[in-house]
């Protein structure tokens, strides 16, 4: 059953960083990433040549450790598909949020929805494939009638908590994007 809580954990970390990179009108550090900068001769991770942060709610700044870099992470900017137009200050990067409009709010409301739906396809999918390990058991007489009921419920408890946790996750990051 170790193997079943840590496919659900899965579950849910993969909807938790789902999440965070869409952009619900605030700035998020998040939004960034998955970006990879081509510098060096080699594709490197955004955070591994600069540092991140968020200097109000409405901006991303973005600071190479090498300046001499700050072409290449513009580039990777505005390459990416976050949907900001990168602003070059000289010695760093600004990535202005713009407010979001109600019928973005509701586009991108659509989008939690699809990878919420994802999550819960993976939990279905994990609960099949344990089931099927528990009745082939039971099948090949390695565990008892009661021993595969047990095993039974034990599945569903743990499946009914993943679901209960990402719906949550959905329900509470469906109010930030619809709320104004």
């Amino acid at each position: 059953m170790t193997n079943l809580s840590n496919e659900i954990k899965k579950a849910v970390q993969y909807l938790q960083k789902e999440f965070v990179n869409l952009q619900t009108g605030a700035a998020n550090v998040g939004i960034v990433d998955d970006i990879e900068v081509e510098c060096y001769g080699a594709m490197t991770p955004l955070k591994a040549v600069a540092n991140v942060s968020c200097p109000d709610a409405m901006t991303i700044k973005i600071e190479p450790w090498d300046k001499s870099t700050l072409g290449d992470i513009e580039k990777a900017l505005q390459q990416s598909n976050i949907g900001i137009n990168p602003q070059n200050m000289g010695e760093s990067i600004l990535l202005p949020i713009p407010p979001m409009t109600e019928e973005r709010r509701k586009e991108i409301a659509k989008q939690a929805h699809g990878i919420f739906e994802n999550s819960r396809i993976s939990i279905r999918n994990i609960r099949h494939h344990e089931m099927t390990i528990i009745k082939k058991e039971k099948d090949n007489k390695e565990i008892s009638e009661d021993e595969f009921s047990s095993a039974e419920k034990e599945v569903q408890k743990l499946i009914d908590e993943g679901n209960k946790e990402i719906e949550t996750l959905f329900k509470s990051k469906e109010k930030e994007i619809l709320s104004i």
